[in-house]
């Protein structure tokens, strides 16, 4: 290697004499510094350029990342653990302030989100496991809303539940009241796994595989128990699939666990297993894909902390932007990836092509509403419908009533912002369903309201760019109004490029922007999910709101005059042009930004 005075003479005319005296400063500095190091036949040396100078003071890492390349949330995270934050908490209520951005990070560890400027409050949200809570459960939530609250509970597309509009001074009386229900928040927001979603009627439905509601259910325990698995590079999504009726949109998960059926005469033993989803970000375009793996079930909770453990040593501590799993997985490959879950697994995973496994059942894209029978002979689930996800105080107390006067006291919420009351006696459906008539429910919806989510919108989230659950419900009805239209229509509107409502895997994707300071959205068309898997495709980059539900109108007169047969409107949108599709608009489009 050249000496420091050979490499500097071979810079000099380079640099200016400012610049080279600098230089020389600053190379006489590195020679004088002590080096230590480790020759090839591991003896001591003192000439630098053999390695690691072991006499230098060693720069602190976090998860492999040095402290100084950490972004801000990961430093907050190095210099003290967001979990043990109780006496900020108290600090919060007495001084009834709303915290500084640090705090308001780690806040959200404890499921708090101060969502100024869009409201001076706290929300919070809950965990729910598999979306299924108790009648009772659901009374204490009301209570807490009413008391401390906006006397509202929202219900959100990873089947849970968020309560809005608490002042600082009242957080702890709120996470007290939860923990008194047997219910938590913990890790519920920021770099943590989000709530465990679950087939919604699994152990109900006829078609199912397998009740997966028990994994959803030890996937939290586990969590709950598990301290190193919460602040993780970034959020993180898990989901069981039973393969039955209705959806729990597994591939637009982190990971999501699908039940699936090896028959007789395969190259493995005929069964029920788990095959393993990988990577859904669809707020990036991107469906969890079949990762190769076919998991006995009883595998599947190992696998998925192994997996997350992965990621959370590995994943990227520096640049927010890029901390998904989706990109470990670009960086890596699914192989390597594969590999470093084995090696914390005491136990072989089977490598099986999907090929050797039976297709999917259909899935019944109404069955989150109305009354279907359950497997269970004689009982029924009653499919409640809650637009766009608000329910009132009054309205959770009528439905916990409901589920304990004709149900078995149990209820499941869903990722389509609605509610299922399983275990209604067939006999006693008219009676539980004229008790949510009067409650001011319904269990139907028309196809395009059933099909309906919403995010928060811009009257609760800094974020959002429209009033997304107003303008939903309007669109919904509008159309449900002036089209017979035969099979379900999903709609997905959301306020921004969080995609919190997924909107490119709806038949209509809808993102709030502003087109020239007004409310208005990109317009998507032709997303699915399941056996309609798709990314919708973008037909118009910004319309303003005042426009976009007269071109709609227009597109919709075109598909009722053009359709094929009983042909949907996502597979009328999926065979035509971006070019056809903007001209069935282009009369009643308005001013839309390029």
């Amino acid at each position: 290697m050249p000496s420091m005075p050979s490499q500097l003479e071979s810079l000099s005319s380079a640099f200016s004499a400012e610049q080279e005296n600098y230089l020389r400063g600053f190379f006489a500095g590195v020679m004088q510094r002590p080096f230590v190091g480790q020759n090839a036949a591991g003896q001591l040396t003192c000439q630098p350029g053999t390695g690691a100078n072991l006499a230098a003071p060693q720069e602190e890492m976090f998860f492999g990342t040095p402290v100084s390349d950490l972004c801000a949330e990961e430093l907050w995270k190095y210099q003290s653990n967001p979990l043990d934050l109780w006496d900020e908490l108290l600090r919060t209520a007495a001084s009834n302030e709303a915290p500084n951005a640090e705090n308001r990070f780690r806040l959200k560890f404890h499921g708090l989100f101060h969502v100024a400027p869009a409201q001076d409050s706290f929300m919070l949200r809950m965990r729910v496991p598999g979306g299924v809570m108790t009648a009772a459960q659901l009374r204490g939530v009301a209570q807490i809303a009413e008391q401390w609250g906006n006397s509202r509970i929202d219900l959100t597309t990873r089947a849970n539940i968020q309560l809005r509009e608490f002042a600082p001074k009242n957080v702890v009386h709120v996470l007290n009241s939860i923990r008194r229900l047997g219910m938590s928040s913990l890790g519920s927001g920021a770099d943590n796994i989000r709530n465990i979603t679950a087939s919604p009627i699994s152990g109900y439905d006829p078609q199912e595989l397998l009740d997966v509601q028990p994994y959803a259910d030890a996937m939290q325990n586990y969590i709950t128990h598990s301290r190193d698995l919460f602040g993780l590079p970034r959020k993180f999504n898990i989901a069981f699939d039973n393969g039955g009726v209705i959806s729990v949109l597994a591939d637009t998960n982190d990971i999501g666990f699908v039940a699936v059926r090896v028959a007789e005469g395969r190259n493995v033993p005929a069964g029920i297993y788990f095959r393993v989803l990988l990577c859904g970000i669809t707020g990036h375009k991107q469906f969890a894909t079949d990762c190769g793996l076919l998991l006995l079930p009883e595998q599947a909770v190992a696998v998925a902390a192994a997996m997350v453990r992965v990621f959370a040593e590995n994943g990227d501590r520096t640049d927010r932007k890029k901390a998904r799993l989706k990109y470990l997985l670009d960086r890596w490959g699914v192989e390597r990836f594969l590999q470093e879950t084995e090696k914390k697994l005491a136990f072989p995973v089977l490598r099986v092509a999907a090929s050797e496994c039976e297709s999917r059942g259909p899935v019944d894209r109404a069955g989150h509403l109305g009354t279907h029978a359950q497997r269970q002979e004689g009982l029924s689930y009653i499919g409640v419908c809650v637009p766009v996800g608000l329910l009132s105080v009054e309205q959770a107390r009528a439905i916990a009533e409901v589920a304990e006067r004709f149900g078995c006291g149990e209820l499941r919420l869903t990722v389509w912002q609605n509610l299922i009351l399983p275990n209604v006696p067939t006999a006693c459906l008219d009676e539980a369903r004229a008790a949510l008539l009067g409650a001011g429910l319904e269990i139907s919806a028309g196809t395009v309201q059933s099909g309906t989510v919403a995010c928060t919108g811009n009257r609760g989230c800094k974020y959002a760019a429209a009033d997304t659950k107003s303008h939903a419900l309007e669109i919904a009805r509008s159309l449900d109004s002036a089209f017979r239209i035969l099979q379900p229509v999903n709609l997905h509107v959301t306020g921004c490029s969080h995609s919190c409502a997924q909107h490119y895997v709806g038949d209509i994707g809808l993102m709030g922007v502003k087109v020239d300071g007004d409310e208005g959205y990109q317009v998507n068309l032709g997303g699915g999910a399941d056996s309609d898997q798709a990314i919708a495709r973008q037909l118009f980059p910004a319309m303003k709101y005042r426009d976009l539900l007269p071109a709609l109108h227009a597109l919709f007169d075109r598909y009722m005059a053009q359709r094929r047969d009983c042909e949907s409107f996502l597979v009328f949108t999926q065979r035509h042009s971006i070019d056809e599709l903007r001209g069935m608009c282009a009369t009643q489009q308005g001013d839309i930004a390029s």
